[in-house]
């Protein structure tokens, strides 16, 4: 496995914590968002999108996260909604 970079967690206005990494040092700040379920630490797992997230970065600061109720972010509360 390549090594992964370190997650980090963010914290909601109401608590929550979602997962995000930073890869590289680049001038350009670039969010990459994913469609459907994401796991920001597995990803890294399959080789294309590992390909895929070395090149962003080898040119940006590429941030990545797991949206809520994804991956290693938290679940959302169903009782809240």
């Amino acid at each position: 496995m390549p090594d992964v970079p370190t997650t980090n967690y963010a914290r909601t206005g109401d608590g929550a914590h979602i997962a995000f990494q930073v890869v590289g040092d680049g001038p350009l700040d670039l969010v990459f968002l994913s469609m459907g379920p994401t796991h920001v630490e597995l990803a890294w797992e399959i080789p294309p999108f590992e390909r895929v997230f070395r090149r962003l970065a080898s040119f940006s600061r590429l941030i990545r996260f797991d949206m809520r109720g994804s991956g290693l972010s938290d679940p959302f509360d169903l009782t809240q909604l």
